[in-house]
């Protein structure tokens, strides 16, 4: 098969496109024939910062496809199932084989390219929104870096939940489209004071709930505009800086700092409902996913790098 491979990390050059082996079925486990590949952040992060653990490393989180092969102890999926998929690892190629517990049914009317979007920045939001806490009607929850996938997520998650929700994003061009997923206000963080920001939308209540996706110097404004007894939810770092913030104002107000893997919620019980439930409400319309930019899979390095240069919403994707 051919794959988007690499022997050591580093920029996005580092990835060949190659032919390699074809991957083992497991006898827990599937193989798909891939048909779109979504280009999650974790996908750049390892990339970039982890040796991968074999030469010619097929990286990436997410693919959807069809079940072209069966493991021998797996009797719920049938060869020809359309599903999305997650693992660590496996996504940038032509074949990947998977776990059958972290396949997820892709309905009939959903193209494979949002299929494939959905499950890490949906599944993420939704744990760490209604599996870490119980996000409710009255809260006001803030989105730290809201135009990214697991902002878009969280946005549509609270809003249709009945919460509050404030976007904090970069630039005025996408305002109008958080506004229409849900937020009830939406700002600029190089144009405006976050903690003013926030502070006059709540007339001075701030936030209950934060979701903090860029870290960095970030986590100091998070934790600035968290109420007494509120919460923030670390999913990321996409700003990829040193985190050392001042802990002494959450001590003081009773600030939780709740630490979110998605990577432990892989397997879990309730994974496989969360997510198939979220498909179909992406197919029947009720939930929004953003595409940004598809390249072909020989592409793989142009597209990482278009990622890392450019303000990107939604997911960009890869094609066999």
């Amino acid at each position: 098969m051919k794959a988007a491979v690499y022997d050591t990390f580093g920029p996005p050059e580092v990835l060949r496109y190659e032919t390699v082996d074809d991957p083992v079925c497991q006898p827990d486990g599937v193989v798909i024939r891939v048909e779109a590949i979504a280009v999650e952040g974790g996908d750049l992060f390892a990339r970039n910062t982890i040796s991968p653990p074999s030469s010619d490393h097929v990286g990436g989180y997410a693919a959807a496809g069809a079940i072209i092969q069966l493991g021998s102890n797996v009797h719920d999926w049938s060869v020809g199932d359309r599903v999305a998929t997650i693992a660590v690892g496996g996504s940038h190629a032509e074949l990947r084989a998977v776990p059958a517990r972290t396949c997820f049914r892709v309905p009939d009317g959903l193209d494979m390219a949002r299929a494939a979007a959905v499950p890490v920045p949906f599944l993420t939001a939704h744990h760490a929104l209604f599996r870490v806490i119980r996000l409710r009607p009255e809260d006001t929850l803030v989105v730290q870096g809201a135009a990214g996938s697991v902002g878009l997520a969280a946005i549509q998650l609270a809003a249709g939940k009945g919460s509050t929700v404030l976007a904090i994003q970069s630039g005025t061009k996408r305002m109008d489209y958080l506004r229409a997923l849900g937020a009830t206000d939406v700002m600029d963080r190089h144009a405006q004071d976050t903690a003013e920001f926030v502070r006059q939308s709540t007339e001075g209540r701030m936030a209950s709930v934060v979701l903090e996706t860029v870290g960095g110097a970030t986590l100091d404004t998070s934790i600035a505009v968290t109420r007494p007894f509120g919460q923030i939810l670390l999913i990321g770092n996409a700003s990829q800086a040193a985190m050392r913030p001042d802990l002494w104002p959450a001590m003081t107000n009773n600030i939780s700092l709740l630490g979110v893997s998605l990577r432990a919620s892989f397997a879990a019980p309730s994974t496989r409902g969360d997510i198939e439930d979220m498909l179909r409400q992406v197919e029947r319309g009720k939930l929004a996913v953003a595409l940004d930019r598809t390249f072909s899979l020989q592409e793989a390095a142009a597209a990482h790098r278009y990622i890392e240069e450019n303000s990107v919403l939604g997911r960009v994707i890869l094609r066999p």
